[in-house]
């Protein structure tokens, strides 16, 4: 894991961001791709102690689970060190005869280094993450809701097939974490099937804001919005480029509004969160951020 980096110094509130890196990234790579963001937040924010924590994936990943990757031992560079959160597995139902299910294998180990992290370097006031990062960074907003346990252990009573709430996230008070104050989604992605729906049954109360790419030939639009429409608090960006993180100032500018905007709300209610607060809907032709 690439250790957390300091932004900032002086008798400053922390800002705490838990980074999330994509399939076949890793912690220090995901950190070289945010650089521009990472800046954006320090210079903008700089009231607030930025940290930035990037764990890296527990799931080391093979040549041929790359995508596009053609690797032969006749003088080709082997491929940088890749690491996923979970591999996914298409494989016929257990109980619903003829049909298919998408099962992530290791979803376990990959939360469970995530909430390790949450221990090492929390507590944390929001999560970034990118593609299968980002659907970890949803999955992370809801499992820090009041109220998941119940919904999973609910759900878990209707069909035993269906995932256990990770006992990972089960935190004691010596090391407590609140519900995030926000999460922000690039090229996001729900968790498919029933399997999984106690992720967003009921929908995310954590404010979300999604970035996504018109020319995205990974994650397209539909599945991207599959996840929106789980949260209840959405808001979304659309930028005219592809699978990235778009590093130009409208984009920047939106993800510094966005937490501006959720860390001033808690600092309004005298550092509330979830558990004691609704946040009020925000009209979006009202925000100063180009969505």
């Amino acid at each position: 894991m690439a250790p957390p980096t300091k932004a900032s110094s002086g008798p400053k509130k922390p800002l705490r961001l838990l980074m999330l890196h994509g399939y076949t990234q890793s912690g220090p790579l995901f950190h070289s791709k945010t650089r521009a963001l990472e800046k954006a937040i320090t210079k903008a924010l700089s009231s607030y102690d930025a940290h930035f924590s990037y764990p890296t994936g527990p799931i080391k990943l093979n040549p041929a689970d790359i995508p596009g990757y053609n690797y032969t031992s006749d003088g080709d560079e082997e491929p940088e060190p890749a690491f996923g959160w979970w591999r996914r597995k298409d494989r016929v139902h257990p109980i619903r005869k003829g049909e298919t299910e998408i099962v992530y294998t290791g979803i376990q180990d990959g939360l469970g280094r995530i909430a390790q992290t949450i221990r090492d370097d929390g507590p944390f006031d929001g999560v970034i993450g990118f593609s299968q990062g980002a659907c970890s960074a949803g999955m992370v907003a809801s499992l820090l809701e009041p109220g998941r346990k119940e919904a999973f252990d609910e759900s878990s009573s209707q069909e035993a097939q269906r995932e256990a709430f990770p006992s990972s996230f089960i935190f004691d008070n010596a090391k407590p974490q609140s519900p995030l104050r926000f999460a922000i989604i690039y090229s996001g992605f729900p968790a498919p099937g029933q399997r999984y729906a106690a992720f967003y049954e009921p929908p995310l109360k954590t404010p979300t804001l999604h970035f996504l790419g018109t020319l995205d030939g990974v994650v397209e639009e539909a599945r991207s919005r599959a996840l929106i429409e789980k949260c209840q608090r959405p808001r979304e960006a659309v930028h005219p480029g592809g699978h990235f993180l778009p590093s130009q100032r409208p984009w920047l500018d939106a993800a510094v509004s966005f937490i501006r905007g959720n860390m001033d709300k808690a600092k309004d209610d005298g550092g509330g969160d979830l558990n004691a607060t609704e946040v009020k809907e925000e009209r979006v032709e009202e925000m100063d951020i180009p969505f």
